[in-house]
């Protein structure tokens, strides 16, 4: 008994083992990552004082010149752009949170380490210089970057390199953002579409370290100085539904516009690849002498519509233009995210709605200002088609939890009423527009075109239902599963069972004989049959976080005829992408 019992706690062993290496390299991977995102944000201001009264004072140019100079700059910025995509064209298509998601999928989390300086780079030379984009896009790129360029110096597994993908992009945005719970979920949600125990914790502890470490450089302050919100009354819930809907409409505007405008760049404009972004940056200047609060991120003005300071005529112009600038800017070549647009046009939608609603019921409601933190994060929340992503970005973004009901409500309405009009996110429907699927972090036409019995594993073991726990200890420690079908005298399954059943007990030397497998079997067991896809069998995966699903017969529920791990449908999975000749 005591020699099987060593061989089981080894087993365990082993898997504890590699849990705990991952939260290692992952607490590693959380400090590389917080420092690059955060040296990535000293880029930004750099660039920014560049392209500035500032940087032309430093270079001797006379004031006089100033107001002739400032709305050139976005051109400028695009001139620099343009040049690096003409000498390292390769280099700059690999920018875009879609190209991580991209690696997930179809590149076993490999990322080129070139990404680190060219997203690096470029993306702040076209914020800087005040191309109408956010930080957050790149901010993903770099830490994923990073965490793949550390697998792959360990040459680790396709699946841990995958959970390091995630954990330097949560990490990356939790230091960028001072937002842990954020950069949890916006990996999850977002880069991995996976929310498993084995990346749930790596993930959450690359987080902590990565805010840790841009609290220690850039000091624990929230992005948005905000004062204190409340619901005014309980029926003002319907006008942040009202709102929501309103978002939700407003964010599928932003997303044709900006797949419109690239088309137009790429299809209609007859000009040098490399002269686009100077385009784009020369219109989007000459629409700045006018308007400009569209320049750059645009967290300063974001900040005015949060306090109230923002005239709601000015907000509603800015909603539409906000949109035409970033999808101008990202649509000729300029590098960047749509995160900060996405919550520049709702702040500014918010505010005006709010300022109606408020004009026309001012006992029921709030200020404008508040419901311009609720549109904040609805727009972008349904922009991304990530609600509780952005629900808790909104939270950390702002310190303020008293308008969590209003924000929950309305990020749900403008997620659904975005998918009233299309189901995917801008980041999917990037990918869809190049031919590419993408559902919970693996191309779904591959999945759905390997069958379960083409996968699964006939050599299995299981265990007689009276089996005494001694004599289930000692048929366990022989065997290479961690899931055991349990039989009844027909040979029907009557439960299944697993180590996580029996980590309790193995210790209680005393119970070997007094307990049989029955009794510590889970009998509510979710079944896979042999003509079932990978992709439906990789849905229950994910729903039931276990790694590894009993395949019956088709026609009796009962007989088991296979066993289908996570790892065999990762591994199929990863055949079929190579037979198919994807591009690595």
């Amino acid at each position: 008994m005591s020699a099987v019992t060593d061989q089981v706690r080894e087993k365990f062993r082993n898997v504890l083992m590699f849990d705990q290496n991952m939260l290692i390299l992952a607490a590693l991977l959380g400090f590389i990552a917080g420092f690059a995102s955060t040296f990535f944000r000293w880029m930004i201001e750099f660039f920014e004082s560049v392209f500035s009264i500032k940087g032309f004072s430093l270079a001797g140019i006379p004031p006089q010149m100033y107001p002739f100079l400032l709305p050139l700059m976005p051109m400028v910025g695009g001139c620099f752009i343009g040049l690096i995509c003409k000498f390292f064209p390769n280099a700059v298509k690999e920018n875009g949170v879609h190209k991580v998601m991209y690696a997930v999928a179809l590149n076993d989390g490999k990322v080129r380490k070139r990404t680190i300086t060219t997203c690096a780079v470029t993306s702040s030379i076209t914020i800087g210089s005040g191309g109408s984009a956010g930080r957050e896009g790149p901010t993903v790129q770099i830490g994923a970057a990073v965490g793949s360029a550390l697998g792959q110096w360990l040459h680790l597994s396709t699946e841990r390199m995958r959970v390091l993908v995630g954990c330097g992009a949560a990490a990356g945005i939790a230091a960028s953002f001072n937002a842990p719970l954020a950069g949890v979920l916006f990996a999850l949600e977002i880069i991995l579409g996976d929310f498993t125990i084995h990346t749930f914790s790596p993930i959450i502890i690359a987080s902590v370290i990565g805010t840790v470490t841009g609290r220690a450089l850039e000091g624990n302050e929230v992005t948005f100085n905000v004062p204190v919100h409340e619901l005014v009354h309980p029926t003002e819930i319907i006008f942040y539904l009202a709102l929501g809907m309103l978002c939700g409409i407003v964010a599928r505007l932003f997303t044709f516009t900006y797949f419109y405008t690239q088309a137009l760049f790429e299809e209609k404009i007859n000009i040098p690849n490399y002269l686009k972004p100077a385009l784009g940056g020369f219109i989007v200047g000459m629409i700045s002498i006018v308007l400009p609060q569209i320049l750059g991120n645009g967290y300063d003005f974001m900040e005015q519509a949060l306090t109230g300071q923002m005239f709601w005529g000015l907000a509603f112009i800015l909603v539409f233009m906000k949109i035409m600038c970033t999808s101008i800017t990202l649509g000729s070549g300029g590098m960047g995210g749509v995160f900060a647009p996405s919550l520049f046009v709702g702040a500014m939608l918010g505010t005006a709605f709010g300022s109606s609603v408020h004009g026309v019921f001012p006992a029921l409601t709030a200020s404008p200002e508040t419901y311009s933190v609720v549109g904040m994060g609805a727009v972008a929340g349904a922009v991304m088609q990530a609600p509780l992503t952005n629900i808790l970005m909104l939270f950390e973004l702002t310190n303020d939890y008293t308008l969590i009901l209003p924000i929950m409500a309305s990020c749900i309405a403008a997620s659904y009423t975005y998918q009233r009009f299309t189901k995917h996110s801008l980041y999917v429907q990037y990918l869809l527009n190049k031919g590419i699927n993408i559902r919970h972090g693996r191309e779904v036409s591959i999945m759905n075109s390997v069958k379960v019995r083409d996968v699964m594993n006939t050599e299995f073991t299981t265990i007689a239902q009276e089996m005494p726990f001694r004599k289930v200890l000692e048929t366990i420690s022989y065997s290479k599963n961690f899931y055991f079908p349990i039989l009844d005298n027909k040979g029907d399954m009557t439960g299944i069972l697993s180590f996580s059943d029996i980590r309790e007990m193995m210790f209680e030397e005393q119970l070997g004989d007094l307990l049989v497998a029955e009794e510590l079997a889970t009998h509510k067991v979710q079944v896979l049959t042999p003509e079932q896809n990978l992709n439906e069998a990789m849905e229950i995966f994910s729903q039931l976080d276990v790694d590894q699903l009993p395949v019956v017969r088709n026609d009796d529920k009962a007989k088991v005829i296979g066993m289908l791990t996570r790892g065999d449908v990762m591994a199929a999975y990863n055949r079929e992408i190579l037979v198919s000749g994807f591009e690595r």
